[in-house]
């Protein structure tokens, strides 16, 4: 009778492999999930933000060419604009929350380059302090 080799125990080595690979999979969508919403986040605020470039005028600065109202942005209103918005402390849990660029290039829409920290949620030795991440958004005030 010959016998067979011992195979106990290698279910166990198994086990563990794939509960490793499972968890590293977990983090990894967390960390990807993670990063994904502090983007939009970001989009989010870079939107508003250039809204309220946008609308960087007065009246009295609007004229009449040919019957159509036409404004003129000046940059350093916009980035006025833009930074007291920011100042707001529904801003403050947003880390590292930076105005990048905040102007107008064509002297009708307002541009705005936002930035912030992203950590991810569980430490890893991938991104162990984090990625900056930027968002730009433009707008333009129009007369209807």
């Amino acid at each position: 009778m010959t016998r067979r080799p011992d195979d106990e125990g290698s279910t166990l080595i198994l086990t563990i492999f794939y509960g490793a690979l499972s968890l590293l999979l977990i983090l990894i969508v967390a960390a990807a999930t993670s990063l994904y919403l502090e983007r939009r986040q970001l989009f989010a605020i870079a939107d508003a933000a250039s809204l309220v470039g946008a609308e960087a005028f007065s009246l009295a600065e609007v004229t009449t060419e040919g019957g159509a109202p036409e404004l003129s942005l000046a940059p350093d209103d916009v980035d006025d604009a833009v930074t007291a918005f920011l100042e707001d402390p529904a801003f403050d849990d947003v880390e590292g929350l930076t105005i990048e660029r905040a102007t107008s290039l064509d002297g009708v829409s307002a541009t705005v380059t936002v930035s912030s920290w992203w950590r991810p949620p569980v430490l890893t030795l991938f991104v162990p302090e984090g990625i900056r991440v930027e968002a730009t958004s433009v707008a333009r005030s129009v007369f209807d």
